[in-house]
């Protein structure tokens, strides 16, 4: 079986062969985006890694000076879990089929340049990109390039069977059942040349002992 006929016989399941939902796994997917990138975010604000507040998503719906509070970070932290989720299925419904991380990387780019550099600015939920610190650009940026590739790659896995595109993984079976059939010729043709070789032992040993006695 070649890697298209597999990937044919398993449409739209998943790495476990069973069928996937892909709006549940999308959901579930986004949730654990939210929660681990999110997280993240909301220490890389407290270590002054980025200006931007965590809850930068509703900051065109709450004063500032909530959002900088403990509750306000809680609030942004929710919100970009529900984000996040919504995220994942947009793509897990556009673009499951696409192989490999490239993908993911871009999709995190793109949402990057959306709210930091072309909406977000214009709805004031942070400074254009002008106006901000290095640090927070890096650090944003790099935080959302992650955050794609984590679902997009993901996706992938799921959806693509990834473990098919590691060196070996297509060609491992073929080559076992290869090596097979090219041993066991070769065992047989060294048993055939040992069995020549006993032959010929034995026709000479019998043409030796049959040589005529000299006569005396």
């Amino acid at each position: 079986m070649n890697e298209q006929q597999y990937r044919q016989q398993h449409h739209d399941k998943g790495s476990s062969g069973r069928k996937t939902n892909p709006f549940w796994f999308a959901m579930q997917l986004g949730m654990f985006a939210g929660l681990i990138w999110g997280g993240l975010r909301w220490m890389a604000y407290a270590f002054h890694f980025t200006i931007v507040v965590p809850g930068f998503l509703i900051e065109p719906f709450y004063n500032h000076s909530y959002l900088v509070t403990a509750r306000g970070g809680a609030a942004g932290y929710v919100v970009f879990i529900g984000f996040s989720m919504l995220a994942s299925v947009i793509y897990t419904m556009f673009m499951k089929k696409i192989p490999g991380p490239w993908a993911g990387i871009v999709y995190g780019i793109v949402w990057w340049v959306i709210l930091f550099v072309a909406v977000g600015p214009m709805i004031k939920m942070m400074p254009p990109v002008t106006k901000t610190t290095w640090n927070s650009i890096y650090t944003d940026f790099c935080l959302f390039l992650l955050w794609g590739l984590f679902i997009g790659y993901t996706v992938a896995m799921e959806f693509n069977d990834e473990r098919l595109r590691e060196p070996g993984g297509s060609k491992g079976s073929h080559n076992q059942h290869s090596s097979g059939p090219k041993g066991a010729s070769k065992s047989g043709s060294q048993a055939r040349g040992e069995e020549s070789n006993d032959n010929e032992g034995r026709t000479g040993g019998t043409d030796s002992n049959n040589q005529p006695e000299p006569v005396m």
